[in-house]
């Protein structure tokens, strides 16, 4: 691999570990991940982050199916606290801010942030709570408080990672400070740009913040621009995505095909960084279970690592089994197919496509099928939480035979990639940029079944690694709402002929569905792992850095 410059990643989340919940999703998931092959390779790069005191949503559904959101308070015992205090200026107002060190969970170094008074501890204190302020606010600690840290701290820096549109105000402050020299601003534009990437996450519009430079100027998030400069930097009003374009020499979507969405979402920014893909990965040592690489080390007979990787997922199904029966007194059959549906819960992601033809269903659960779903929506997404519902009711209409399991969290997400029989990823294409449970599950011998959307277009072989739901359709319009019923109906009867047809048939031949495993895991093991991801950040992006 070669060298690496040092660099700093800004990210709003990180998903570490079940009891350290400072995560809301894929997005965090990425980052924790991130973090642990970084610190598994010796990558020079620091993290920073801000400290949830109440960390994200635990969900939980109450009396009469209702959507209850609750905030424990987040442990604090993985955080060491620095002998160091900035500040940052919010409303007028001087905000003094906290740094802590993350001492357990990762061997990198990631810091986290949050004001030091009582009376500003409302910034942080949930993850992605509040409102357009309350963003604001926080996007005002992670950037600008980010990087007064790294200067007190004496961290030389010479790459700043934006990992999404969160962390752009990182950019305003070094331009505010002359960081890297430069008279104007389109100087001081230009001899920051090489020492700054961007991560763009989603082609859905909601997932690129934009605000109004009024407000702006009210939260002091204008850092004393003008308003014509910070049209310049992020347009009007100010998209945290365009900005980030702009400030970058480099910027990358997450998967090959998300590369492509992205360069076609932004074609007419002018003097946006190129947009190139860095296909996301996950944490092998985190999420595949120890009892897949036992089975299939090299120095033994092929009958007898299919036997064992056969044992192996028996074994985990059964710990599924048990969990499900444990929080919903459902009894799972071990003979039947599991089908495994786990994420964040957002209508574009169509979790419950395969329930909308009872006819076809039923003949489905007739074959044996069993549907196990999890997902959290954000708590101000009516409709995420109208598609939970609908999940939540699919459980009493077919009990046993459909099952949700609430609130869905690293520890459920590790228990449903590794004992569900098979993955289904059902978007509407393309707005998954990547997704990752997918890899989660394949690296466990859970092959997917899947829209050829995200990562998934790299990864299938269809019938070999997996399967896919149908070809892609350049005449699908996913933000067209008249043509929604057309494309699902299709999709939905392509998902029910396939798992009837060639998914079924696999699964009763133990040796095809065991080829099938191998497979899937050969494809994943290192394509589709952080460790592969980070080495394509330092070899493609971070490296070329002037």
């Amino acid at each position: 691999m070669s060298s690496c410059p040092r660099v700093a990643y800004f990210c709003m989340e990180y998903g570490l570990d079940p009891s350290f919940p400072i995560y809301a999703g894929g997005l965090g998931i990425l980052a924790g991940d991130h973090m642990k092959s970084v610190g598994d390779l010796h990558i020079p790069l620091v993290g920073i982050g801000l400290f949830w005191d109440e960390g994200y949503t635990r969900q939980l559904i109450g009396a009469g199916g209702v959507i209850e959101d609750h905030y424990p308070k987040t442990p604090r015992d993985a955080l060491r606290r620095l002998d160091v205090k900035i500040e940052v200026t919010v409303r007028g107002k001087k905000v003094p801010v906290r740094a802590y060190k993350v001492d357990r969970h990762i061997s990198s170094t990631l810091y986290l942030l949050e004001p030091d008074r009582d009376e500003d501890r409302w910034i942080t204190q949930r993850l992605y709570g509040g409102g357009v302020e309350d963003r604001l606010a926080q996007e005002i600690v992670l950037g600008v408080g980010g990087v007064r840290l790294l200067q007190a701290l004496g961290e030389p820096i010479d790459v700043y990672h934006f990992n999404e549109g969160h962390a752009v105000f990182a950019g305003l402050e070094l331009l505010r400070q002359h960081a890297f020299g430069g008279n104007t601003l389109p100087e001081r534009i230009a001899r920051l740009r090489p020492h700054v990437v961007f991560t763009t996450h989603t082609p859905v519009p909601a997932g690129n913040e934009v605000h109004d430079l009024e407000l702006m100027r009210k939260m002091d998030a204008d850092l004393g621009f003008t308003d014509a400069e910070l049209e310049m930097i992020g347009g009007d009003p100010f998209s945290m995505t365009v900005a980030g374009l702009r400030l970058s020499r480099l910027a990358n979507g997450v998967a090959a095909l998300h590369g492509e969405t992205a360069r076609d979402m932004w074609k007419d920014i002018d003097n946006a960084a190129p947009i190139i893909a860095i296909t996301n990965g996950v944490h092998t040592p985190t999420w595949q279970d120890a009892r897949i690489r036992a089975a299939l080390v090299p120095d033994k007979p092929r009958e007898r690592q299919d036997a064992e990787l056969w044992a192996a997922h028996q074994a985990m199904k059964q710990e599924l089994i048990v969990e499900v029966e444990r929080r919903t007194g459902a009894h799972l059959s071990l003979d039947g197919l599991v089908v495994g549906f786990a994420r964040r819960a957002a209508a574009y992601k169509r979790a419950d496509l395969i329930l909308g033809d009872d006819k076809a269903l039923k003949h489905l659960f007739d074959l044996g099928i069993q549907l196990v779903y999890s997902g959290k929506a954000h708590p101000r997404d009516l409709a995420g939480k109208s598609l939970v519902g609908r999940l939540v009711d699919a459980t009493r209409k077919y009990p046993g035979k459909i099952i949700f399991l609430e609130n869905y969290d690293m520890k459920l997400g590790a228990l449903l990639t590794r004992g569900a029989d098979i993955w289904l990823n059902n978007p509407r294409r393309p707005l998954e940029a990547s997704g990752t449970s997918g890899m989660k599950a394949a690296m466990n011998g859970v092959p997917n079944l899947s829209i050829l959307d995200g990562w998934w277009p790299e990864g299938c072989e269809h019938g070999v690694t997996g399967w896919k739901i149908g070809d892609p359709d350049p005449s699908d319009d996913p933000f067209d709402e008249k043509d929604e019923a057309r494309v699902d109906r299709r999709d939905r009867e392509i998902l029910q002929r396939v798992i009837e047809r060639e998914v079924l048939p696999a699964f009763h031949d133990r040796r095809t569905w065991t080829s099938i495993m191998r497979a899937s895991i050969a494809m994943s093991q290192w394509q589709f792992s952080s460790d592969r991801m980070i080495e394509d950040y330092v070899s493609k992006v971070y490296s070329f850095a002037e």
